[in-house]
């Protein structure tokens, strides 16, 4: 394979998003984003608004509630109705993120500049309903992927705030190898670091195929909304292995399909617990 620069993978990563239905924006700012997430969460509540768009005030109560938490909290926002007050004294329900595919409204942006404690500039964002959800961070072919894991580290640490806190999961790739990982307000750990496979075990790491496979707008809502859970007890997000997905949506299907009851059997450490836990979530479960 032909050198590729870091550049070169991101032009291609985004031509690529567009021909799977995202729209490219342009965001070069923390100032951009709320503007641009006013617009989409606008027209993904356009049914609630009833042609009565948010005021001003409004607006600051619907901010009020979703900013200014960690990371966990604001992916338990992300799954819950918003209930603000309108000025005319009536109760408004909104929602950030529909389990329904079709009802979302998906944007790729890339370059995003923000500014903390250091000025920091990120790669590719996929955004949905205006929220960055996908943050992926690419590095030159052949480069060490750890390379881009401890940049998103470093702006973890530095400069992701407000509606960045929204970030579910992370890509880091190399055109060559492709992995993903879940978000956290904890340090995160390299090995939790997971190459996706398809249902024979046998990796998708090119970085072209894992955007068709995993980053495709119908895949990626099923990982936050089905296959991400939200950890109450530990206060943190964990996001499904390859495996763990398959058999998850094989026993769902067979409990669905037959009626019967069952229980989940494997050796230690095989990732049970997850995979038990969701199958009982799920409908049909």
């Amino acid at each position: 394979m032909a050198y590729q620069s870091e550049a070169q993978l991101e032009h291609l990563l985004i031509e690529k998003m567009q021909r799977q239905e995202y729209k490219r924006v342009v965001i070069k700012s923390e100032e951009d984003l709320t503007e641009n997430f006013k617009k989409q969460f606008s027209l993904f509540n356009e049914e609630k608004l009833e042609g009565k768009p948010l005021t001003e005030k409004e607006w600051e109560r619907v901010f009020n509630q979703i900013l200014g938490f960690g990371v966990f909290r604001s992916a338990k926002k992300l799954r819950d109705k918003i209930l603000i007050q309108r000025e005319d004294g009536s109760d408004l329900y909104l929602e950030l993120l529909s389990k329904n595919t079709s009802e979302n409204l998906f944007q790729v942006t890339n370059q995003v500049t923000l500014v903390g404690k250091y000025t920091n500039r990120y790669d590719v964002t996929l955004l949905v309903n205006g929220l960055p959800l996908v943050q992926i961070e690419l590095k030159r072919r052949g480069m060490d992927i750890k390379e881009a894991f401890n940049q998103i580290e470093r702006y973890r640490k530095h400069s992701y705030k407000g509606l960045y806190k929204f970030i579910q999961l992370f890509v880091i790739s190399n055109g060559v190898d492709t992995k993903y990982y879940a978000n956290s307000d904890r340090e995160l750990l390299f090995s939790l670091t997971f190459f996706w496979t398809d249902k024979e075990n046998v990796r998708i790491t090119n970085l072209s195929d894992f955007a068709t496979v995993f980053l495709n707008k119908y895949h990626i809502i099923k990982m936050i909304t089905k296959y991400t859970i939200v950890n109450d007890t530990d206060k943190l997000l964990m996001i499904m292995r390859p495996y763990q997905v398959y058999a998850t949506d094989a026993i769902v299907r067979k409990a669905t399909a037959t009626g019967i009851g069952g229980y989940v059997w494997h050796t230690t450490g095989s990732g049970k617990t997850p995979t038990s836990f969701k199958t009982g979530q799920l409908p049909g479960g």
